[in-house]
């Protein structure tokens, strides 16, 4: 593992009170991306995706694939010409859609080896121009895959070469991102509630998996980015949890907003085989909705922006450690 570097800014706790809402009227606002002009976007289950400007005025950009059926945005992407890739969770079939703002839309990516994809996770754009594509789990109905020794969740990588998985039997892959070093992809898998990350190769390849951190009762890792000091910052499903883990991989919970009963509730489901949508799909906190995802915004990259599965708006908090600028910042 790297050395570990002290903190330049020991984070503190955050709290429910230092929340801010951010936008309205949004259906299941999954994935969150933030541009240095200020605009914000996020996924929309309506079958597109929202762009919060700066002056708060939003703009919701949509269209139906070919075959006529809306999308069901998971994760996004933002490309350079301000069109969008969209990993599509609809329940039967996947794959990943290709979005322009004139609400055109069309096929991206269907299959991989051969094979077409199943319900597909999420995408991203590095700065190199590679996709990264999850897909959590090959079983039908995805519920299926909430399983701690399941472990069939897959990484696609895009780029010059053309489509391929780069690596296999992952348990329920999520959000991945690249380190501020460029030699890592890091990866939640959920289910199997740890953080793992590849050394990254220049030619796109990945090595052995080394597992980060393991995760205890409650955590459930999903959005994944990181901070300029490398630290990565995950967010939990069902605890609100919001986690800082150091280079070494020690985590550091914080921020969570979830009731203990529930918790305990969602824990014995998960240890007995159990757990499924009625788990995921409620949630018993005072304010976050089930909190899938993070990204750093603002002017100064501190301004940190929080997706929720069950919301309707984005929670926005203020930290003390800035963002690492993604691959779109400058979009």
């Amino acid at each position: 593992m790297p050395a570990v570097s002290p903190d330049v800014y020991p984070h503190p706790n955050l709290t429910l009170d230092a929340l801010t809402a951010l936008g309205s009227g949004l259906e299941r606002p999954e994935c969150v991306l933030c541009t240095r002009r200020g605009d914000v976007y996020t996924a929309d289950w309506r079958g597109g995706v929202v762009r919060i400007a700066a002056d708060g005025t939003q703009t919701f950009y949509s269209g139906l694939a070919p075959s006529g059926r809306a999308l069901k945005p998971n994760g996004i992407a933002l490309r350079a010409d301000g069109s969008f890739l969209i990993a599509d969770l609809s329940p039967e079939t996947g794959g990943v859609f290709h979005l322009q703002r004139n609400g055109q839309v069309r096929p991206w990516l269907e299959s991989v080896d051969g094979v077409d994809l199943p319900p597909t996770n999420y995408v991203l754009i590095d700065s190199n121009d590679r996709a990264w594509i999850t897909v959590s789990t090959r079983r039908q109905p995805r519920a299926l895959g909430y399983r701690h020794d399941n472990a069939d969740g897959f990484i696609m990588l895009v780029d010059g070469r053309g489509a391929r998985i780069v690596a296999d039997q992952l348990g329920y892959t999520n959000e991945v991102a690249v380190d501020p070093s460029g030699q890592w992809l890091y990866v939640n898998e959920t289910f199997a509630r740890r953080l793992s990350r590849f050394a990254l190769r220049a030619s796109g390849e990945l090595g052995p998996k080394q597992v980060v951190t393991e995760f205890g009762a409650g955590t459930f890792p999903d959005g994944l980015t990181f901070d300029v000091e490398g630290h990565a910052w995950i967010t939990s499903i069902v605890s609100n949890r919001v986690i800082r883990v150091a280079p070494d991989g020690t985590p550091r919970t914080l921020l969570q907003d979830a009731d203990d009963d529930h918790l305990a509730s969602v824990e014995a489901a998960y240890q007995s085989h159990q757990m499924g949508r009625a788990q995921l799909d409620q949630v018993n906190s005072a304010r976050l909705k089930n909190v899938s995802s993070l990204a750093f915004g603002g002017v100064d990259l501190k301004t940190g922006h929080l997706g929720c599965l069950l919301g309707d708006s984005i929670e926005t908090f203020r930290s003390q450690v800035a963002g690492q600028p993604p691959a779109h910042w400058r979009y």
